[in-house]
């Protein structure tokens, strides 16, 4: 019982028995004979043992530790897995939102084009002697001006991340 608690425990801390053999200052063959049953450490040797191994001398000498089962590692990857399914469904979820912005910002842009297409150019009949109308006449033309220049880069690019989050969503 106490050869089959050193072996587990030390492999359940990841040392080869070469390693426990310099931690102790033993040679690697006393930690073999331990193990197989063939001589037992002494008093002080087990008090050092449980030191290094950190568990207490009653563990050693008690029952025998069980490794791990196969039952707590298939728990374990059943836990990742639905950790895993529910990242896929996150970003899933993120590539619909990307595409329905993407629609949606196509939709605006269409509809200000649209809009800015019906209205023409209305500023063009206005008095600019009004200082007012002057500054609105500008600022709208300014607008019309970048609107666009700039609305047919936007609407493309937007029908570009709507395809291409639509072929990862498949």
């Amino acid at each position: 019982m106490l050869n089959e608690n050193i072996r587990a425990i030390r492999k359940s801390r990841g040392l080869s028995q070469e390693e426990l053999a310099i931690k102790l200052n033993v040679v690697r063959r006393t930690v073999s004979k331990w193990e197989r049953g063939l001589s037992v450490p002494d008093s002080d040797m087990l008090v050092s043992l449980s030191d290094t191994l950190d568990v207490p001398v009653a563990t050693l000498l008690g029952e025998a530790v069980s490794e791990p089962e196969a039952d707590a590692l298939r728990a374990i990857a059943e836990r990742l897995e639905v950790v895993n399914l529910q990242l896929a469904r996150k970003q899933q979820l993120k590539r619909k939102v990307l595409c329905g912005v993407s629609v949606a910002v196509c939709a605006a842009i269409a509809l200000a084009f649209t809009c800015v297409a019906a209205l023409g150019s209305p500023y063009l009949q206005w008095d600019f002697d009004d200082p007012e109308l002057a500054v609105a006449g500008t600022l709208y033309h300014g607008f019309e001006w970048v609107f666009v220049r700039v609305a047919p880069v936007l609407f493309l690019a937007a029908i570009v991340a709507a395809l291409f989050v639509r072929k990862k969503m498949r």
